[in-house]
């Protein structure tokens, strides 16, 4: 499984379950909201950092954000 479209899938999943857009999870994550678009298209490779700070926004672990 290519882990850049799994945490994609898992982040934009996360997000619409908690009735966000792009844009307002860019604003509480600190991220660009083309980043994001990228990143659940599975063109970004986050660091952990990312995945810590998308996490944080989101109210979930990380391991939610790269669980298969």
């Amino acid at each position: 499984m290519d882990m850049r479209k799994l945490v994609g899938r898992n982040v934009s999943r996360i997000r619409k379950e908690r009735g966000l857009t792009q844009e307002q999870l860019s604003e509480l994550s600190g991220l660009s909201q083309q980043y994001l678009s990228d990143l659940e298209r599975g063109k970004r490779n986050p660091t952990i950092v990312t995945i810590h700070e998308i996490a944080l926004a989101l109210d979930v672990t990380h391991v939610e954000i790269v669980a298969p």
